[in-house]
């Protein structure tokens, strides 16, 4: 196993009340520029907690460890995470694979919630689809 190889990212994110909207709206402007900007992003979606308004879940797949630095490092993440500080009461990120040291450290600088769940020796992955 590497932590160079994809991996799932969770963020749960509950938005003060009455804040939906605005939130919908930050969340729809990075979903587009992350599109347009980040190719190892492999997966990336906002979805809406069916027994709770207020709560979301961005659900990303990334193609390897360099691909979640440089969506942390991209400046229309960094403005989402500015304006998420305004709209929103929490935030906890779930890993779901291998990643670099670097990456735990990163979000330990940024004082940010993470569970990181590493890969045990039962799973595959589809290499081919991810060169």
């Amino acid at each position: 196993m590497s932590d160079q190889e994809p991996f799932v990212l969770i963020a749960r994110v509950r938005v003060r009340a009455g804040s939906e909207d605005r939130y919908l709206q930050i969340a729809e402007e990075v979903d587009k520029a992350v599109e347009e900007s980040e190719p190892g992003m492999l997966f990336h979606n906002f979805d809406s907690d069916p027994d709770d308004p207020s709560v979301f879940t961005w659900t990303e797949i990334y193609k390897d460890s360099s691909a979640l630095l440089a969506h942390v490092m991209n400046p229309p993440v960094q403005h989402y995470v500015e304006r998420h500080a305004e709209l929103a009461e929490s935030l906890a990120i779930e890993i779901y694979g291998n990643i670099t040291q670097e990456v735990v450290d990163v979000f330990q600088e940024m004082d940010v919630p993470l569970k990181h769940f590493e890969r045990t020796r039962v799973g595959y992955i589809r290499h081919q689809y991810f060169r």
